[in-house]
């Protein structure tokens, strides 16, 4: 794969010659520096790059006016910002980026250090795959079910941690596309022409008959994992969705109570009260609820006290530097604290360094998962990585 390309916007020199020599430090990167926000969209509209990161705090056009300008670009660069400013000020600048569909990859508090940009470069990574980018512009209906029906659409598992002795506990069910020609794809590339080709509910019945089957083979080693899968909270337009989950899960010989459905802000139902009548419907079905992306978008202490959830899950957004951040820290700490009085497990996401799981171990945080812990693995993988925790619980 060829060097990752970076355009780095900050106006101090200083700070030029510093963060050439912490890149320099993590690997070969084509960089590129602009002293403002004008010099940065120039060289946007003269090349493609994979990562742009920004300072906010610039004289004439800031950061925040930058990311506008990021935004009206033909082609859009993941985003990483930077500033010595509080870190309120950088989740509400992540969130102008992100409300422009301007994906963000990191906040960094200033001074920059390695282990900032060691995490921020294995996002990148992550993004940037050996498959075309925009391959899912090219992707019909027809190939997505054909996809569907040979199970090419799969059911991966990233483990869920408990911070007090480091077993696993619980996995999310991520799905992958094992591509015959373009090998394993992550969802980015294709789940826009999912999406819009009106196949979330397929794609829902895969996942939970593969997350059952996964379930079932782990049982026969003795480990009894709940798995949480995605649900698309429009899905719950339809009222009997809640009956035909259950009756699926049973057909398929699945246990409601170790099932919990992860409810997403990606989309809305058509009347909020699909959301809250879904949401009892499938507590009652004896599934478990999860708050996903707390902290984020239109989740809410009202939908958190309103709805029967059973888990909360904290954003990465508010997980990614905790440690370095007293008023971060805090925020978690009510959190964690809150959720743990509702009775409800809660699970940060995006754990990416030591220190921040060293945080959520101090403020007994429940359950953690993020790249510190393990990427998402084949089912076989996941197995791998409950043998190397040691002999199953009693369950």
């Amino acid at each position: 794969m060829k060097s990752s390309s970076l355009l780095i916007v900050e106006d101090h020199p200083f700070q030029h010659l510093y963060l050439q020599n912490l890149f320099n430090e993590l690997g070969v990167f084509d960089l590129e520096f602009a002293r403002d926000g004008e010099e940065a969209l120039r060289r946007l509209h003269n090349r493609e790059f994979d990562l742009v990161l920004t300072d906010l705090l610039m004289p004439g056009m800031d950061g925040v006016q930058f990311i506008q300008g990021l935004a009206t670009q033909k082609s859009r660069p993941a985003l990483a910002i930077m500033s010595a400013a509080s870190r309120r000020m950088l989740m509400g600048a992540s969130l102008v980026a992100s409300n422009l569909q301007v994906k963000v990859i990191g906040l960094i508090s200033k001074p920059v250090n390695s282990a900032a940009l060691r995490c921020l470069i294995e996002q990148l990574r992550a993004l940037r795959q050996d498959a075309p980018v925009a391959m899912h512009a090219g992707i019909d209906r027809k190939s997505l079910l054909r996809a569907l029906d040979n199970a090419e659409l799969q059911a991966w598992f990233q483990p869920k941690k408990a911070p007090d002795n480091g077993r696993i506990v619980a996995a999310e069910a991520l799905v992958r596309w094992v591509h015959p020609d373009h090998g394993t794809l992550l969802p980015g590339l294709f789940l826009p022409a999912l999406i819009a080709h009106d196949l979330e509910e397929h794609l829902l019945w895969r996942m939970l008959e593969q997350s059952i089957n996964a379930q079932a083979i782990w049982r026969q080693q003795g480990y009894d994992i709940p798995v949480s899968i995605n649900l698309p909270t429009h899905l719950l337009n339809s009222h009997d969705l809640p009956d035909r989950i259950l009756a699926f899960v049973l057909q398929h010989d699945g246990l409601p109570a170790r099932i919990c459905f992860e409810l997403m802000e990606c989309s809305v139902p058509d009347d909020i009260s699909n959301f809250y009548a879904g949401a009892c419907r499938l507590r009652i079905k004896g599934f478990g609820l999860s708050q996903d992306d707390f902290g984020k978008g239109y989740s809410s202490y009202m939908n958190l006290v309103s709805a029967p959830f059973t888990e909360l899950k904290i954003d990465r957004a508010l997980v990614q530097g905790c440690n370095s951040n007293a008023e971060l820290a805090q925020a978690l700490t009510s959190i964690v604290t809150l959720g743990r009085q509702l009775g409800l497990t809660v699970v940060a996401e995006g754990v990416e360094t030591a220190q921040e799981l060293a945080l959520l171990r101090k403020i007994d945080c429940t359950q953690v998962q993020g790249f510190l812990i393990s990427h998402a693995v084949s089912s076989e993988q996941f197995q791998q990585l409950l043998s190397h925790d040691g002999p199953a619980n009693v369950w």
